[in-house]
């Protein structure tokens, strides 16, 4: 099973009861951990269930990174969470999450998607692999070293502080990284894509965008609607593809009165 970081209710079982459980998936690259800040505050009323997609973090490494697999790995969290549970995705977690409510609805009270539609894109996230693994890390003994480091390959500072979240610095040997890079360069082309799946979610489910972002696109709501009819659509003023990063608090926030409502 994926590797889960359980954020208990804060309030206590009784306030846990009152609401399902949130699961959320993180986006490729990503982790559990990316969502630490988030997944707390949003664990006082109900349980908050963090995981580490197959083939990052902590989670097993298997030779494949397709959405039916995905979602399969998210069904077994679910079920030994205990369904139904209310369930948030980013990006790749998203379409994870698309993909297991539309074949199995049923674990699912309430779904939130941020920053992604259930269509194929044409950019590639290869290159983040090859700066991963292009980075020098002998002798590496601290992170702003390995930021030092990459910054050779990745300009963008912030997108550096997240590639090196997944980077484990007490591991024996030294520094590695804790994604699968090789499984995800060879699997890119299904991560970026979408396998098709047809299906109606007729649950509530939110598309929460960056108001920055081109992830879903006006061209993208007639699939959307098809598929998940009850859908809403909401987004985050100066916010792109990260937008729960660069706006913590309105993305919890808006999140929170969505599972609420």
């Amino acid at each position: 099973m994926l590797a889960t970081t359980l954020h208990p209710a804060t309030q206590g079982k009784n306030a846990a009861s009152i609401e399902p459980p949130l699961v959320i998936a993180h986006g490729l690259y990503g982790s559990a951990r990316n969502w630490g800040v988030i997944a707390r505050r949003l664990a006082d009323i109900r349980d908050v269930v963090a995981v580490d997609m197959r083939n990052h973090g902590d989670s097993p490494r298997f030779p494949t990174q397709g959405y039916p697999e995905m979602a399969a790995d998210l069904a077994e969290v679910i079920r030994s969470v205990g369904a139904p549970v209310d369930l948030l995705g980013h990006s790749m977690g998203g379409k994870a999450a698309m993909q297991l409510a539309l074949t199995s609805g049923a674990l699912i009270r309430r779904l939130v998607l941020a920053d992604i539609a259930p269509v194929a894109y044409d950019h590639d996230q290869s290159r983040h692999v090859q700066a991963m693994r292009g980075l020098d890390l002998a002798g590496v003994s601290t992170r702003a070293e390995a930021d030092r480091r990459l910054a050779a390959t990745v300009d963008d500072p912030a997108l550096r502080a997240f590639f090196l979240q997944s980077l484990d610095m007490k591991a024996p040997g030294g520094p590695r990284w804790k994604l699968n890079l090789d499984v995800l360069e060879a699997e890119m082309s299904k991560i970026t894509g979408w396998p098709g799946t047809t299906g109606r979610f007729e649950r509530p489910a939110l598309f929460l965008t960056g108001a920055q972002s081109r992830y879903v696109r006006p061209e993208h709501r007639a699939t959307i609607r098809a598929l998940f009819p009850k859908a809403r659509f909401a987004k985050l003023p100066d916010a792109g593809h990260w937008l729960h990063a660069e706006k913590p608090r309105e993305f919890e926030e808006t999140v929170r009165v969505f599972l609420t409502a």
